[in-house]
C-alpha cells in the first residue's frame, strides 16, 4: 500500500491515518478490510498490488469478502 507514494496520499487521506499508525494497526481486522476495500473500490490500484504482492487480484477481492463478514 505504501510502497505507491499517490495510493498511499489517497488513502492517509481518506483515513487520516499516519503512515506509523498503518504500520502498528496492520494486524487489526478493520483496517485489513478497510486497506482492501481501499484497493477494490480502484481497479488499477487492485491490480498494482496484487502485481506487488505476487498474487491474483480475485484472492484480494475474496480476502476483503472474507473480512467483510
Amino acid at each position: 500500500m505504501l510502497t505507491d507514494e499517490g495510493r498511499a496520499l489517497r488513502f492517509l487521506g481518506l483515513t487520516g491515518l499516519t503512515p506509523a499508525q498503518l504500520r502498528d494497526r496492520v494486524e487489526e481486522p478493520e483496517l485489513q478490510l478497510s486497506v482492501l476495500e481501499f484497493l477494490c473500490a480502484h481497479e488499477p490500484d487492485l491490480l498494482a498490488a496484487a502485481e506487488a504482492l505476487g498474487v491474483k487480484p480475485a484472492a484480494l477481492a475474496a480476502a476483503r469478502e472474507s473480512l467483510a463478514r
